[in-house]
């Protein structure tokens, strides 16, 4: 992702920053989109993630479809509800 873009860019519902979501949590993730189960909003996500986002606080997650972020409210996920990902 473009350093510039990641700089401006904010949680729309708590508006703290997003950072790219590290390696293992990023693994995690992943492991758990695997399992099934992982939604952003109404859209189950059954592919694994090459990027996603994370608030600075780690409590949300927004996905990143071909280098592009889904900032929408409804598109976020609480990251309590994945295992290995709880800030």
């Amino acid at each position: 992702m473009d350093k510039k873009l990641l700089d401006i860019l904010a949680c729309p519902v708590t508006r703290q920053p997003l950072a790219l979501l590290d390696g293992d949590k990023l693994k995690a993730l992943n492991a758990a989109i695997s399992a099934g189960g992982v939604r952003f909003g109404d859209h189950e996500q059954t592919e694994a993630l090459r990027e996603a986002l994370v608030t600075r606080d780690g409590k949300r997650i927004y996905r990143i479809d071909d280098g592009i972020p889904v900032l929408l409210p409804e598109e976020g996920v609480e990251a309590a509800s994945i295992s290995g990902l709880a800030a």
